[in-house]
């Protein structure tokens, strides 16, 4: 039997969250705070976890990070309605989180019963996730665990000096290995293990700062960056890597409630070269800029200039369950901007993407899916992959190489090309 765990301060959400899933057919066990949370996955070794921001003793993000720093699981954050919820959801997301739900603002049967419908879902979604996917969050974590433990030492030799024989006090001792219980070997000394370094290796986490742009433009590129469960932190490495020298129109589509995609603009906004913000009914975007479409619209353009793109955005039905829907953006992209045009889906469920890809291929697009090795979710990008229209299956960290190739032309394309040209001018003389 699956096993969920619930992690929340609220005696009322525990019970309503533990018993749908309970009713769904997972075993289920409860914890009141962060602290708990952490003796309940090492005791319960929980399938998947629900977890609350707001708590006492510990919070959810303090939780999250420890919890990824030990023994990866995937977690799903419940968080409130608010500016500081949203901050608070995107600093577990940055701590290994997969995936979050909105609480409801009031606590009416309709909206508390509508929360553990969807709770179910995404648990459902999440127990099937990629563990082994989730070694970057581990890595990320435990970095900063290990960051922690570190300063705390250094604090803890300053003042030993005041202690009898120099010896560290006892209590900052404690405090050291407190801080960072995944990194303590088994005879308590604190030490730091190998992957929290960092991997030399992996593939699945990006190089730092932007891919060199050593072709020519092939043209102002748009690319379409499509994404569901799992994708706020490989959109974040993508932004990371592209380049502003690339000049590319990007619009990105990720599954959020309305009340976070303001503030994943804003994110994104801040981790790289281009200058990012939501998507706005009758905006434009240029070159170096990025659009994201706002939670509960569907993103489509309205047409082209030499430079820009018209935005508009539309209260349609939702497509697949979902609004924004990436496919309509795709869809709307490959119908009305020129090439190059170059598509991109991430970790999700379901099948949003799989039309979007289809159509961008036709226009003469370029296609791309995350790998399923480092995708938490595999939904998305497997079923692109399976209409036959996916030109490159990639890791995060060599997606943005693939896009800049495809929207440039280098020194051996331009010299066959120019013999092509010379050649054609021969045989009409």
């Amino acid at each position: 039997m699956t096993r969920a765990l619930v992690v929340d301060d609220s005696q009322f959400m525990r019970t309503v969250i533990g018993n749908a899933l309970a009713d769904a057919g997972y075993e289920v066990e409860t914890a009141t705070n962060g602290r708990d949370a952490l003796e309940a996955v090492d005791s319960f070794e929980p399938d998947v976890v629900t977890m609350d921001v707001e708590m006492p003793e510990m919070d959810g993000i303090e939780a999250v990070e420890r919890i990824m720093a030990a023994d990866p699981v995937p977690i799903l954050m419940l968080s409130a309605y608010t500016e500081e919820g949203a901050r608070a959801t995107f600093e577990a997301l940055d701590s290994g989180a997969i995936d979050f739900l909105r609480k409801p603002d009031g606590s009416g049967s309709r909206n508390v019963g509508h929360l553990a419908t969807e709770v179910v879902e995404k648990v459902t979604e999440l127990a099937n996730a990629d563990v082994s996917s989730l070694a970057v969050a581990k890595t990320t974590a435990t970095a900063r665990a290990t960051a922690t433990a570190t300063a705390s030492r250094s604090s803890s030799a300053d003042r030993a000096a005041a202690g009898a024989g120099g010896a560290p006090l006892a209590a900052d001792r404690d405090a050291t290995q407190a801080s960072d219980p995944a990194s303590m070997s088994g005879d308590g000394d604190v030490s730091t293990p190998s992957w929290a370094l960092g991997p030399t290796d992996d593939s699945s986490v990006a190089e730092s700062g932007p891919v060199d742009v050593t072709g020519q433009l092939a043209g102002t590129p748009t690319v379409v960056v499509g994404a569901s469960t799992g994708g706020p932190r490989i959109v974040e490495q993508l932004f990371e890597r592209l380049p502003a020298a690339l000049e590319a129109r990007v619009l990105v589509v990720q599954h959020m409630p309305a009340a976070f995609t303001s503030r994943f603009a804003d994110r994104l906004d801040t981790v790289g070269e281009y200058t990012v913000s939501e998507a706005a009914d009758g905006g434009r975007i240029g070159p170096g800029e990025a659009v994201v479409a706002p939670g509960d619209a569907h993103l489509t353009v309205t047409g082209e200039t030499s430079q820009s793109i018209g935005l508009a955005l539309e209260n349609g039905e939702r497509v697949h369950g979902a609004r924004p829907s990436i496919d309509v953006t795709m869809e709307s992209v490959a119908n009305r901007v020129s090439e190059p045009l170059c598509g991109v889906v991430l970790s999700g469920m379901g099948r949003d993407g799989a039309a979007g890809v289809e159509a961008l291929e036709a226009a003469g697009g370029y296609t791309i899916a995350q790998d399923e090795a480092t995708s938490p979710v595999f939904g998305i990008p497997c079923q692109a992959i399976k209409t036959g229209c996916v030109e490159e299956i990639a890791p995060p960290a060599e997606i943005v190489d693939g896009i800049v190739a495809a929207c440039t032309v280098d020194d051996q394309e331009r010299a066959d090309s120019d013999s092509d040209s010379d050649s054609r001018g021969e045989t009409d003389d």
